[in-house]
């Protein structure tokens, strides 16, 4: 059974972001705050001492970024709950998040009535958005509307190479073609997925299954 009250941290870098949620925050029946914390050092090091039921967290810490962090805080504690609170609207980094570990995600300019709801949900093990994080993550990415990119048999080879972590120089003298080829099949992959550069190649890449 959870406790009565939950035991409750807030983490953000902006201590007037951690005031404002506490006052919100401190006549709810059901919450007990335990601290405010403006690092992810800061409050890994309390959790290693420390009971904590639920963590509101942002995205953007002095040291490490809150999509990190979470994966962090659920191996040292899988039952605490994270609630993500952040201006970040990328469905990107949403998706990541809740792959990381949170239970929920909202922006900063959510209502009172909709963090409790999403307190409410994630202490019930369910995954909770704020209504504008629903329209963020329903609306189709440029990817969904374009379908799976049709990949010939050789940019399929060099795409595996490329998410091995090889140069293009070094898939060059294991294919035996120059670099410079390899270099406009890598172009012609980033335009083919839409994305911008590598490392979102290689996550659009493993999203549709062709990694």
């Amino acid at each position: 059974m959870p406790p009565t009250k939950l035991l409750t941290a807030i983490v953000d870098d902006h201590p007037i972001v951690i005031e404002g949620l506490k006052t919100l925050l401190e006549n709810e029946p059901n919450i007990k705050l335990v601290g405010g914390f403006c690092s992810g050092a800061a409050i890994l090091s309390y959790i290693r001492t420390n009971e904590v039921n639920l963590i509101l967290l942002d995205i953007t810490l002095p040291d490490i970024n809150g999509m990190d962090l979470c994966q962090i805080i659920k191996k040292e504690s899988v039952s605490t709950v994270i609630l993500i609170l952040s201006n970040h609207t990328e469905r990107s980094i949403i998706m990541q998040t809740i792959q990381n570990g949170a239970s929920g995600y909202l922006l900063k300019n959510s209502a009172v009535d909709e963090l409790r709801h999403c307190i409410a949900e994630a202490v019930k093990g369910n995954i909770c958005y704020s209504k504008e994080v629903m329209e963020i993550i329903s609306r189709p990415t440029k990817n969904d509307l374009q379908g799976v990119p049709r990949l010939t048999r050789r940019e399929k080879e060099i795409l595996m190479l490329i998410a091995a972590g090889k140069t293009s120089q070094l898939i060059g003298q294991e294919l035996f073609i120059s670099p410079l080829t390899i270099d406009t099949h890598r172009k012609n992959l980033i335009q083919k997925f839409g994305v911008k550069n590598v490392a979102e190649l290689i996550m659009a890449a493993i999203q549709q299954r062709i990694l």
